[in-house]
C-alpha cells in the first residue's frame, strides 16, 4: 500500500521528539515500511528522521502555543495551525495514498481529512472539546491506545472507537552493565507526571535520582523540581534504562498509555508508579513493575522496593512479549487495509 502518516504540526519531529506520540509516528511509520509499504510522513518543516521519507510543511512558528498540555491551560486557538494544515492535507490529496493513518490531536485535522480514506489515532484522552466535538461528527474510523482511554472516548461520545496498543522498537539491547542506584524519572517535566513525587519517593527509598526529559513546565520546575534536566536521544535514554535500578511515572493524571514505561520494561528496568490510566495494560504487575493506588505515597513506596527484587531478564522478557512495535505495525497494516478498500468500494 501507498500510506501517508501524518503527524502533529505543533512541533518537528526530531529525536529527542517533544513526547511519545511524535516517537511513535515515526516508529510506526518505520515498521510500515519495513514491512514492504510505500510511506509518507507529512510532518511540521524542521523535521529529520533518517529512515523515512518526508514530507514537510511549512508552518507559522505562532502554532506551537496550540501545543495541548494535560494539566496545564487550555491551548489558544491558532489560525495559522488550520492554514498549516490545510497545506498538509493538499500535499497528502495530491499524492492519492492508499491509506491516511493520521495522528494529530487537533479538530482541524480530523475535519480536513474527512473526505479521505483514514484511520485516526487518538493520542490523548478527550482532553479538548473541540476534538471531541470533529470526532463526534467524523464518519472516519478512530482508535485510541489503551483500553481505558477508549472507555473516556466513549463515554465522551465516540462509542465506536477501537484500541490499538502503542508499542515501541528494540533500539539499544541492555548489555553487560552494572545496574546503578538509580532511580530514573524519564519524560517530560510537569504536575501531570508527578516528578516532584517521583524526587521525593527517589529520595525515601535511598536512590539517586535522575532526570531526562523537557521541562514543559518552568514555574513547577523553579517551585518543585531544581534539579538539572536534558531531553535525551533515543539510544541515549535507553542505555540510561538500562543501567537505572527502577523507573518512576507516579502519574497525577490518565497516562493514555506510558511510551516511557515500555520503553523502561524493554531495556530490562522495572516500573513503579501509580495506577492510573494506561498504565496498568503497559506494566505487567509483578513481573515488569509494581504499580500503587493513585496518590498513595507509602504504597508507592513498597511498589519501588518490590519493583527493585524483580528479575531484569523477565522483565525484559516480558516486553518483548507484549510492547513490540512490530506486532503494532501489523494491526495497523490490516485496518489501513481495510479502510483503502472501503474507499475502493465506495468508488465502485
Amino acid at each position: 500500500m501507498r500510506i501517508a502518516v501524518t503527524a502533529s504540526l505543533v512541533a518537528p519531529l526530531v529525536d529527542p521528539p517533544i513526547g511519545g506520540a511524535q516517537a511513535f509516528v515515526c516508529d510506526l511509520a518505520t515498521a510500515l515500511q519495513e514491512r514492504g509499504h510505500q510511506v509518507t510522513v507529512y510532518c511540521s518543516a524542521g523535521s529529520a528522521w533518517p529512515e523515512l521519507r518526508l514530507a514537510e510543511i511549512p508552518v507559522d512558528p505562532a502554532v506551537s502555543a496550540a501545543l495541548v498540555r494535560p494539566g496545564g491551560a487550555p491551548a489558544a486557538p491558532v489560525p495559522a495551525l488550520r492554514e498549516a494544515f490545510s497545506r498538509e492535507f493538499e500535499a497528502v490529496r495530491g499524492d492519492a495514498p492508499d491509506a491516511v493513518s493520521q495522528h494529530a490531536f487537533d479538530a482541524d485535522a480530523i475535519e480536513l481529512a474527512e473526505d479521505l480514506p483514514v484511520l485516526h489515532t487518538l493520542h490523548l484522552p478527550p482532553l479538548v472539546p473541540g476534538v471531541v466535538e470533529a470526532g463526534r461528527a467524523s464518519r472516519a474510523r478512530f482508535v485510541t491506545v489503551s483500553e481505558a482511554a477508549r472507555r473516556a472516548w466513549r463515554e465522551a461520545g465516540l462509542p465506536e472507537v477501537g484500541v490499538i496498543p502503542n508499542g515501541v522498537p528494540d533500539l539499544e539491547p541492555p548489555g553487560p552493565a552494572p545496574v546503578e542506584p538509580v532511580a530514573l524519572i524519564a519524560g517530560r517535566v510537569s504536575p501531570e507526571k508527578g516528578t516532584a513525587t517521583a524526587l521525593r519517593a527517589a529520595s525515601e527509598v535511598g536512590l539517586r535520582p535522575q532526570l531526562a526529559g523537557e521541562i514543559f513546565d518552568r514555574e513547577y520546575w523553579e517551585r518543585s523540581i531544581r534539579l538539572p534536566t536534558q531531553a535525551l536521544r533515543r539510544r541515549d535514554l535507553s542505555r540510561l534504562m538500562a543501567r537505572a535500578a527502577v523507573t518512576l511515572m507516579p502519574v497525577e493524571w490518565d497516562e493514555p498509555f506510558g511510551l516511557v514505561a515500555a520503553e523502561a520494561q524493554l531495556a530490562g528496568c522495572p516500573v513503579a508508579g501509580y495506577r492510573r490510566g494506561g498504565l496498568p495494560e503497559v506494566v505487567e504487575e509483578g513481573v515488569s513493575g509494581l504499580l500503587a493506588a493513585p496518590a498513595d505515597f507509602e504504597g508507592l513506596l513498597e511498589a519501588i522496593h518490590g519493583a527493585l527484587r524483580l528479575d531484569r531478564a523477565a522483565v525484559r522478557a516480558s516486553a518483548l512479549r507484549r510492547l513490540l512495535i512490530g506486532p503494532v505495525a501489523e494491526t495497523y497494516e490490516r485496518e489501513l487495509g481495510q479502510v483503502a478498500e472501503a474507499r475502493r468500494r465506495s468508488a465502485r
